[in-house]
């Protein structure tokens, strides 16, 4: 029996894609999930509504290819900041939380993206459960990543990865929202520095 292969996209087609991601991103940046109409992008991208839905079904599929993108970026951060050779568990967070804490003006536009989306979601099924999909699928990839660090340095955590990923990720949406809120409340990173050794079990 054969089996036939996925198409590959081509050059051209994968240029297009990526200046219409890039113009979304600005455009969104700009005026926000709902604020943003598809001819903004496409003209911002240069591109015909045609170029755009040739390649993207909607603004949804634009929002959840960006999440893709930079999750994919976030986890790599994590992942060469646990594997640094030779470092204890606590410089291994300091590393940790410095790349969580990298360029956070672009973090806090990213979290005001999500969050618009995040309520879209909330209001449309199909939204919902692609998001919902989308955010297992980070989730698994940081329990990976939590796994291998924490076997590395020989912890135990007291609580499954998975809700110990769940709770590093309310607390760093949870603080970048309260900052945003209340800059004066909270310094960048300090909610995760000072809970996350708690339930890992090492001082910070």
């Amino acid at each position: 029996m054969t089996t036939t292969a996925e198409p590959r996209i081509s050059a051209r087609r994968q240029a297009t894609r990526e200046r219409v991601l890039e113009a979304a991103s600005e455009v969104f940046a700009e005026r926000g999930f709902h604020g943003a109409t598809v001819e903004d992008i496409c003209e911002r991208a240069g591109f015909t509504r045609g170029a755009f839905y040739s390649n993207f079904s909607s603004k949804d599929d634009l929002v959840l290819e960006l999440s893709q993108r930079h999750a994919e970026k976030l986890v790599e951060r994590i992942r060469r900041a646990s594997k640094r050779e030779h470092a204890t568990a606590e410089e291994v967070l300091r590393d940790v939380f410095a790349a969580l804490a990298d360029d956070s003006r672009s973090k806090e536009r990213w979290l005001v993206l999500t969050t618009e989306f995040t309520l879209h979601a909330i209001r449309d099924a199909n939204a919902r459960r692609a998001w919902a999909a989308q955010q297992r699928r980070v989730r698994d990839e940081l329990v990976t990543v939590v796994d291998e660090a924490v076997a590395r340095q020989g912890l135990r955590l007291p609580i499954p990865t998975e809700l110990f990923v769940l709770a590093a990720i309310s607390l760093a949406q949870g603080s970048m929202t309260q900052r945003l809120v209340e800059p004066s409340s909270l310094s960048v990173g300090e909610l995760e520095r000072t809970v996350l050794p708690i339930l890992l079990g090492v001082d910070s």
